[in-house]
C-alpha cells in the first residue's frame, strides 16, 4: 500500500502531542478513518474520539489498523516504526526528519522482511482526494486539491503543493498525491510512486516533482517509458551552480549522477514532458488531455 483509501484504518503514533492532535482532527474532518492512537503514558484514555493504546501491537489486538502515521521525534522513530512493523502494519508514513541514517536503514530492513511499506522519512504525507489524507497536507483547500484525473508525486511537500495548486488553477484536479520524502534513504522511491499512480483508478496523467541529487528520477524514467498515460515532470535545481547543495538531504549531486541534465535527458528519452516551471503544467495537460 502506497496510496491510502477512505476505508484504510489509520493508527496515529504520537496522537496526543500538539501536532498529532491538530492534524488528526483535520484528517478526521476530511473523512480519514482514524481508529486509534499510541502514547504509552496515556494508554486507556480517549483522545480525538479514539482509544489511545500503549503500543501499536496493543492497538492491533484491541482495535485493528492498516496504516500507521508517525508524529514521533527523530530519536524515537526507530522504536515506533519497529512497533508498528511488529503489529503488522501494511504501511507506515513517517513525517519525521533528522532521523539518524542508521536507524532508518535498520527500520527499512525490518520493514522489507515483514512486507511493510515505508513512506518517508521526511515526507509531508499523502492525499487521496475526497477520500482521506495522512500527514501535514492541506487536503481541505480546494485551490490546491480538487477531485480530478491527474496523479501527482513529489520529493518535496512544498513544491508538490505548488504543483497541485497550478493543476487546479488550470481547471484540472487530482486523483491522489504521494509525497515520498526528501531524505537520502527513503522507503518509497519515485519509481514506486509513479507505478502506484499509474495503476490508481481514474488517473489519466501523472505529474512528478523531482530535484537534483540521487538517481530516482532516472530510475523512474525506465518505468515511464512503458506507460500509456502521459507523464510530466518538473525538476527543481535546474539553475543551481555546479556543486550547489539543495535543502533536502537527498539532494546531493555526485559527479555526473543526479544532475539536472542527467535527469532531463533520461526523462525526455522515456517520452516524459519535462517542464521548465510548475506554471507550465496547465498548458501541458491541456495539450495531452484536452
Amino acid at each position: 500500500m502506497i496510496i491510502p483509501r477512505k476505508e484504510t484504518r489509520i493508527l496515529v503514533q504520537g496522537i496526543t502531542g500538539k501536532q498529532g492532535t491538530f492534524w488528526t482532527e483535520l484528517m478526521q474532518q476530511y473523512g480519514a478513518t482514524v481508529v486509534a492512537g499510541v502514547n504509552p503514558k496515556k494508554a486507556g484514555t480517549i483522545h480525538c474520539g479514539v482509544p489511545v493504546h500503549g503500543t501499536a501491537v496493543d492497538a492491533q489486538k484491541e482495535t485493528g489498523f492498516d496504516a500507521s502515521l508517525l508524529f514521533i521525534p527523530p530519536l524515537g522513530m526507530k522504536a515506533a516504526a519497529l512497533d508498528a512493523i511488529e503489529a503488522g502494519a501494511k504501511m507506515i508514513l513517517c513525517l519525521t526528519e533528522h532521523v539518524p541514517v542508521q536507524d532508518v536503514m535498520y527500520v527499512m530492513a525490518a520493514a522489507k522482511e515483514a512486507g511493510t511499506r515505508i513512506v518517508g522519512p521526511n515526507t509531508a504525507g499523502g492525499v487521496t482526494v475526497d477520500e482521506t489524507f495522512m500527514g501535514f497536507m492541506p487536503a481541505f483547500n480546494q485551490r490546491i486539491f480538487k477531485k480530478g484525473n491527474v496523479g501527482v508525486l513529489s520529493r518535496s511537500g512544498s513544491l508538490g503543493t505548488l504543483m497541485c495548486q497550478n493543476i487546479v488553477a488550470a481547471g484540472y484536479g487530482q486523483t491522489a498525491f504521494v509525497g515520498i520524502g526528501g531524505d537520502p534513504v527513503i522507503g518509497t522511491t519515485t519509481r514506486d510512486a509513479l507505478e502506484a499512480l499509474d495503476n490508481f483508478p481514474g488517473t489519466e496523467a501523472v505529474v512528478m516533482v523531482g530535484e537534483i541529487g540521487g538517481a530516482m528520477e532516472e530510475d523512474a524514467a525506465e518505468y515511464a517509458a512503458g506507460m500509456s498515460k502521459p507523464v510530466f515532470a518538473f525538476i527543481a535545481g535546474g539553475a543551481a551552480p555546479p556543486g550547489k547543495k539543495m535543502g533536502h538531504a537527498g539532494a546531493i549531486v555526485m559527479g555526473d549522477k543526479g544532475t539536472y541534465a542527467s535527469k532531463k535527458t533520461a526523462l525526455e528519452g522515456a517520452g516524459v514532458n519535462v517542464l521548465s516551471t510548475p506554471v507550465h503544467v496547465g498548458d501541458a495537460l491541456k495539450e495531452a488531455l484536452g
